[in-house]
């Protein structure tokens, strides 16, 4: 038993919640879907927002030093990374950073290589900037997803191409990329003149032998041509408190990043979020190692579950995320009419894999960030209605 109660049923009904509370839903409903967690912050983040409460006033705030002072030792601790303190530069959050990198980078018109299938965000934030998308369609294979390099090069020597959008780890094929195949995607682009911006949201969910590779910690040359995006949002579990960091060593990017920021008026902050990521990154570690044994265990758990009553579904090899990718192809329907009819039926509510690109079909996307006895109540709802025609 740990020190942290992830069994703990925390309602989040009545609290305006996006995943509880949209569209005023049914009370009989379990949302499985967007990727939040369902669990209480670590107890170092609740303290100091709760002391920052007791002040009683909430005006314009200015980041202080001790915050990127934390991003740096976290990083250069946890991942290896050495960040500098002008590389940073924070925003909103990483949807908006992504899109600032996107619009910095690209003219209207331009292309910009994504490897499906992918967080439905990038879709936005390129049609946002008028950019046309280019997919590179991943692999699936015995549960398993890899890069079609062949297909990846030939979609990036197109001249057109000036940006490739990348998900480190990767939302929602499961995947932790290895240093081996992150070397290989960063040569390519290299090569084509293809600058990288890797959103790397959930780099903490990470398990077993896997380990994740800041793309910007790869070499020199890698952190020249690529701007990173990431928040402990996900990992800690605040991305209500809006804060997010854009990490790019190249002074010229910089000035592009900081421009288009301050047009779109994503550059303030609230007197919340740079408190809560200094006690994240500061004060949680302790949290977060315990969280991700849980959450390990919920796949287990829900692995099993579908080895002994679903086998003829599949369930995709997690190595990172909190997300479970399910190939439900050999039922032979419509992800999203299947995913309408376990909210009418089951009264669970999942994502279908078309939201995340074509390449998402037959596929279905369950988050498992929840107590361990929502995940497989759930589960057992959805059964009767996932069996073979």
């Amino acid at each position: 038993m740990g020190k942290y109660d992830f069994d703990e049923i925390v309602s989040r009904r009545g609290t305006d919640c996006v995943k509880w509370d949209h569209d005023n839903m049914p009370e009989d409903v379990f949302p499985l879907l967007v990727a939040d967690m369902d669990f209480r912050v670590a107890p170092a983040i609740t303290e100091a927002l709760r002391h920052r409460v007791e002040h009683g006033v909430f005006g314009y705030v200015q980041v202080p030093e001790e915050y990127y002072n934390s991003v740096i030792d976290w990083y250069g601790r946890r991942h290896d990374f050495a960040i500098r303190r002008e590389w940073i530069q924070y925003t909103s959050g990483v949807v908006p950073a992504v899109s600032v990198c996107v619009q910095a980078f690209t003219q209207p018109g331009d292309k910009v290589l994504i490897m499906t299938p992918v967080y439905n965000c990038f879709y936005s934030s390129i049609a946002n900037a008028r950019c046309e998308m280019v997919e590179s369609r991943l692999r699936y294979d015995n549960h398993r997803y890899t890069i079609d390099f062949d297909d990846f090069e030939a979609k990036a020597a197109d001249p057109a191409v000036k940006l490739f959008v990348m998900c480190n780890p990767h939302n929602p094929a499961c995947r932790v990329w290895t240093r081996k195949e992150l070397m290989r995607v960063g040569e390519i682009c290299l090569r084509h003149n293809v600058l990288v911006v890797s959103d790397e949201i959930h780099c903490e969910f990470v398990y077993g032998h896997n380990r994740y590779t800041p793309f910007g910690s790869l070499s020199p040359e890698m952190l020249a041509n690529s701007v990173t995006c990431c928040s402990p949002s996900k990992t800690f579990n605040t991305a209500g408190l809006q804060m997010a960091n854009i990490i790019c060593a190249d002074a010229a990017r910089r000035e592009k990043i900081d421009r288009v920021i301050n047009v779109n008026e994503v550059c303030d902050v609230n007197p919340f979020g740079y408190l809560a990521v200094m006690a994240a990154y500061d004060e949680s570690e302790p949290w977060l190692l315990e969280l991700l044994d849980y959450i390990e265990g919920n796949y287990k758990a829900l692995k099993s579950f579908f080895a002994e009553r679903l086998p003829h579904l599949g369930v995709t090899e997690l190595e990172g995320t909190y997300l479970a990718w399910i190939d439900v192809r050999s039922l032979g329907k419509n992800s999203e009419t299947l995913c309408e009819e376990l909210m009418q039926k089951a009264r669970v509510m999942l994502n279908a894999g078309t939201l995340y690109g074509a390449a998402g079909e037959g596929f279905l996307r369950i988050n498992m960030a929840c107590p361990r006895s929502i995940l497989m109540e759930a589960l057992r709802r959805i059964t009767p209605y996932l069996g073979v025609k």
